[in-house]
């Protein structure tokens, strides 16, 4: 995927939250600890340091959602992680958000933080945002 296309699907899915660019994916791509997985339809951007793993994001176009496509992804990064000996995983996550909270639960992810305030909305005010971890494998 280029930098255009994560951007554009990325665009697509987050519309109560700024979505990030072109030049944002673009910087995060270059960086040796960060990788990708997935397509147009669905991606996951992760960075491994230091055995543990974090998902930067992951975004499904709205075209293809509810189909799979992000627990089939978040199973696929986690076992790329794992081969890049993390053995932590870790996430945020807005706490309106119930479907991606729904998601990381069923990929076995508890909640071991809280970071007040932390995503900005366009209308409304700002969301807190809930911090998710889990062992890997």
């Amino acid at each position: 995927m280029t930098p255009h296309e994560m951007a554009s699907t990325h665009a697509a899915a987050f519309t109560q939250s700024r979505p990030w660019s072109t030049s944002e994916f673009a910087s995060l791509l270059v960086n040796p600890f960060a990788y990708y997985v997935g397509d147009s339809n669905c991606f996951a951007l992760v960075q491994v340091i230091a055995g543990e793993a974090e998902l930067l994001t992951i975004a499904t176009h709205p075209s293809m959602q509810r189909q799979g496509l992000a627990l089939n992804i978040m199973r696929h990064w986690h076992e790329q992680a794992v081969a890049m000996k993390a053995s932590r995983a870790f996430l945020d996550v807005a706490a309106d958000n119930m479907a991606a909270i729904k998601l990381y639960q069923r990929c076995e992810y508890y909640q071991c933080g809280l970071r007040k305030d932390y995503y900005a909305r366009e209308f409304g005010p700002k969301i807190d945002a809930l911090v998710m971890e889990r062992s890997l494998p």
